[in-house]
């Protein structure tokens, strides 16, 4: 299978995802599920985890399952279960993207010096790029998952960089979840993130500006170095 029909195989299978999306009852799905772990609660954190995955994988929106962790299994507990499967289904979403389109990615780069310098950037600073990443509001989690694939980013910065980055949000809306006296309401999205929400939000949107300035000097300092310009080191650039 060469790298152009691996990219093509990812594309379809997102574009099917996202058609599916839209022809079934998803939210139903999810709402039921809810429902039948709170029925269980002290032995579904199994089948809780495994349902994130794959919605992760499948690109469902897991803010659903975030916000009915908080309900029905508390505060810390339930952080610690949607930190696990949000991190676990981002890791395997990754995996599987960079198996598939990372190599068509590659060979489209080639000697293109502006490419691949941005490209180089994220390998050599893709923790702190991804821990923004994921603190921005900006940034689709599922998108950025099979997106982040595509460059060249190690896996452990990835790994590391996501965990971390999605732990203030993670905290935020289980925290939400676990206030909150009614479940169908929690579920149908009638919920107020209340004064740390906007803090999050206004916190997000300065990480936004922080990992395009970080991505762009890197990658500016690289192509400087890639060409043969020497760096200046009253720029300032570490």
């Amino acid at each position: 299978m060469n790298a152009k029909f691996k990219l093509l195989t990812l594309v379809a299978i997102i574009a099917a995802l996202a058609v599916a999306a839209t022809q079934f009852p998803i939210a139903e799905w999810l709402t039921d599920l809810v429902r039948w772990i709170e029925a269980n609660k002290e032995t579904a954190w199994l089948v809780f985890i495994g349902a994130y995955v794959a919605a992760t994988v499948l690109m469902v929106p897991g803010s659903i399952l975030t916000v009915a962790a908080g309900y029905v299994f508390g505060v810390l507990y339930g952080t610690a279960l949607v930190s696990i499967s949000s991190i676990l289904g981002a890791t395997l979403a990754f995996v599987i993207g960079r198996a598939l389109g990372r190599g068509w990615v590659r060979n489209r780069i080639g000697n293109d010096a502006r490419l691949a310098a941005i490209d180089k950037a994220t390998e050599q600073r893709g923790f702190f790029v991804m821990l923004l990443l994921r603190l921005s509001p900006i940034f689709p989690f599922n998108v950025m998952n099979y997106l982040m694939s595509l460059t060249g980013m190690k896996l452990s910065h990835y790994f590391f960089g996501s965990w971390l980055g999605m732990l203030p949000g993670t905290l935020l809306y289980v925290y939400i979840g676990s206030a909150a006296s009614d479940l169908t309401s929690l579920i149908a999205g009638e919920y107020d993130a209340g004064p740390w929400g906007r803090v999050f939000f206004i916190g997000g949107l300065i990480a936004t500006a922080l990992v395009t300035v970080l991505i762009a000097r890197f990658a500016s300092r690289t192509l400087r170095e890639t060409i043969g310009v020497p760096t200046e080191s009253a720029t300032g650039e570490a």
